[in-house]
């Protein structure tokens, strides 16, 4: 044979079948062009050390993907292909000449895609990394740039997934026969044995997983549960939308009133005959729709909350937190003479504090059992750390009065409670056997420090009538292996007036002058930690920025996957109806008849996985709810509008791609090439 015959018999294949190799190129060069986007951002000397990570992990998110979603439909383009490549065999050829097609095949759409997604990728990637630096909100530069790395690593990535999808497309050739390659196309399937079990093993998975994500408390017991969750509900989905479609279809059948019409019939007669994999597609779709609407919601909210996220962790321009050894040193005096010492500096640079509060404050870390709370470390077991650790702080009441401006009573043994990112319904608390305290009355509010929102576990703050006193016995009992437990210190924050630039000058001259020694000597403390609004909001920025660009990238690739998923379902069903729909209008059937039946077999089954998607969204509004508490946002409304608006703007996306398919399958069915269809809804 001439040398360039098996490079001409490939192109030929690609081009007679180009309504299903033009997706399928269009899709890995789709995946080449984000990958090397995302991975050029995590070399991009615009981010720091963090974000770099992150970009970094989203690319391998998206190379695992790409390996699982190209396979899953180049096997569309492989089932297509079988019959062409059984015609082969019969006229002669081998199944090694058939393996040298599918290498040439390979090896141009391999060429075709990476190139095109590389050229795509270099040319946008300066348009996204300008537009993370207008996310970030830091400084813009036009220098463009390719990234080696970058190319190096799409070039190994890709290659070796298209080698993978050519070594699988010759194992299903090399092991088939002639006539099963022949009849590829038009096998049908049995109803799966045993369907009722899959079906009821997939409720109670939901129904576990759904329970699981109302009920978690503890944000960092969600951070566990939640991808146990996320598998229940992928294989759930999974067994509920095959067996389930198994016993739809009988249910319809046995509606003779519903069954007997001429679109139904057809229609519901078509699904019978691939059950399994009209299943499995539409819970590939359900899944890939849920993590859409999940990532848009968070990351949405992450990026329209960051402000709400920054005011949380630092209150005010200047936040300053002083720590000590001993009890003693929590005295009115001592503390007095530490927030005269703090004025005297601002005083010094004629600054005057506004909005001001100080206040005490002693932390513990502990877990809960019932009413008391263990600090033992060697006492506590994994589960009880995970689920149930807290972090308590005692505040005196004549802080919290002056602050809350408040005139609250305690008598010895009462506190006040106010709980963070949790419930506690107990009346009574005790610690260590050593001390405890009946809970008066529980508070809704408290203007604290950032420290309980920077931490990941729940919070409980006690207001107690006195720290030294209300305190004695736990400070001389919260000791591990000669650490001290129990930590100790004054919180001061205030607000400037000043510009961001000075607010920051103002805050390194202050971190410098109180962390000299001879300051902590006369002012008697042992360590300061300071902060400034202005300071932090650059890393805010970039920080929740990253993750929003980051998660609408990703959620772009899992639309395209979703999309070309619709697409090749409804391509090849068309051409296995085909046969059918051209019997029955030999036969009599209308246009008109064939696009009714089309339109009750699409909408029968089409929106099932949105609305499963959304009641996915609807029961994990709660457990997303909790991870992002972890973020410092805790702004239920604005989740719940981003939730409710990216619900939204799919389900219109989701109708259009309805539109545009069901047109593909009608023309396919009816060979209606000069006629528009326009399907109805009824």
């Amino acid at each position: 044979m001439k040398i360039g015959f098996y490079p001409r018999l490939a192109a030929d294949g690609i081009r007679k079948n180009k309504r299903m190799f033009t997706p399928f190129i269009l899709t890995c060069t789709g995946m080449v062009m984000m990958f090397y986007i995302i991975l050029y951002l995590a070399v991009s000397n615009i981010v720091g050390a963090t974000l770099r990570q992150i970009f970094a992990l989203g690319s391998w998110v998206i190379a695992i993907f790409s390996v699982i979603f190209l396979f899953y439909t180049h096997s569309f383009l492989i089932r297509r292909r079988k019959k062409e490549f059984g015609l082969y065999n019969i006229l002669g050829m081998g199944k090694r000449n058939i393996a040298r097609i599918l290498f040439w095949e390979t090896c141009m759409i391999a060429v075709i895609s990476i190139s095109l997604g590389l050229i795509a990728g270099i040319a946008f990637s300066k348009f996204a990394e300008l537009g993370m630096v207008n996310i970030m909100h830091v400084q813009v530069t036009y220098d463009l740039s390719i990234s080696g790395i970058a190319v190096v690593r799409s070039l190994q990535v890709f290659g070796v997934i298209f080698l993978l999808l050519l070594l699988d497309s010759i194992r299903q050739v090399r092991f088939a026969d002639a006539v099963s390659l022949l009849r590829s196309e038009n096998a049908g399937e049995k109803p799966p044995k045993g369907n009722r079990l899959f079906g009821v093993l997939g409720v109670v998975l939901l129904a576990a997983a759904y329970y699981l994500a109302a009920t978690i408390e503890n944000p960092v017991s969600a951070l566990f549960v939640f991808f146990a969750a996320v598998i229940m509900v992928i294989v759930g989905t999974y067994l509920v939308m095959i067996s389930g479609s198994v016993l739809f279809c009988r249910l319809l059948q046995r509606k003779k009133n519903f069954y007997y019409k001429p679109n139904h019939f057809v229609s519901v007669s078509s699904m019978v005959y691939r059950m399994k994999r009209n299943g499995a597609g539409l819970a590939s779709i359900c899944i890939l729709a849920t993590m859409v609407l999940v990532i848009m919601a968070s990351t949405a909210c992450l990026y329209f909350g960051e402000e709400d996220a920054i005011n949380s962790r630092y209150p005010r321009d200047i936040n300053m937190e002083f720590r000590f050894d001993k009890l003693s040193d929590f005295s009115n005096e001592h503390t007095q003479t530490l927030k005269d010492g703090v004025l005297k500096e601002l005083e010094k640079r004629g600054v005057f504090a506004k909005n001001a509060y100080c206040y005490r404050s002693a932390n513990l870390y502990g877990v809960v059992k019932g009413d008391a709370v263990q600090v033992n470390n060697a006492l506590i077991s994994q589960a009880e750390a995970i689920n149930s650790s807290y972090l308590f702080y005692f505040v005196p009441l004549a802080d919290y009065n002056a602050m809350m401006g408040t005139s609250e009573t305690l008598n010895d043994g009462e506190a006040l409670l106010y709980s963070y990112r949790t419930d506690f319904d107990s009346q009574q608390i005790s610690f260590l056997d050593a001390e405890s305290f009946k809970i008066k009355k529980k508070i809704d509010t408290f203007t604290g420090g950032g420290d309980t929102a920077m931490d990941m576990l729940t919070s409980l703050m006690l207001v107690v009538p006195d720290l030294e006193t209300s305190l004695q016995q736990i400070d001389s009992v919260a000791n591990y292996n000669g650490d001290r437990l129990l930590q100790m210190k004054w919180i001061c924050n205030l607000d400037t007036g000043m510009e961001p630039e000075k607010q920051i000058a103002l805050y390194q001259d202050l971190t410098d002058t109180f962390t000299d020694s001879s300051v902590k000597e006369r002012l008697g403390y042992t360590d300061v930690y300071t902060s400034s609004q202005a300071f932090e909001r650059d890393d805010f920025y970039g920080l929740f920025g990253s993750i929003f660009y980051l998660g609408m990238i990703l959620s772009l690739v899992f639309l395209l996957a979703a999309v070309l998923i619709i697409y090749y379902k409804q391509i090849s069903e068309g051409y296995e109806d085909q046969a059918r729909f051209s019997i029955m209008q030999k036969v009599g059937m209308t246009k008109r008849e064939i696009r009714k039946s089309i339109n009750s077999q699409l909408l029968t089954v089409f929106f099932f996985p949105l609305v499963l998607a959304a009641i996915h969204m609807c029961f994990a509004f709660p457990i997303v709810r909790k991870l992002l508490l972890m973020f410092n946002l805790s702004n239920v409304v604005l989740f719940a509008t981003t939730t409710s608006v990216s619900l939204l703007v799919f389900a219109v996306f989701y109708t259009i791609v309805y539109r545009l398919t069901s047109n593909a399958y009608y023309k396919i069915v009816s060979d209606a090439r000069e006629e528009k269809y326009r399907p109805r809804f009824r």
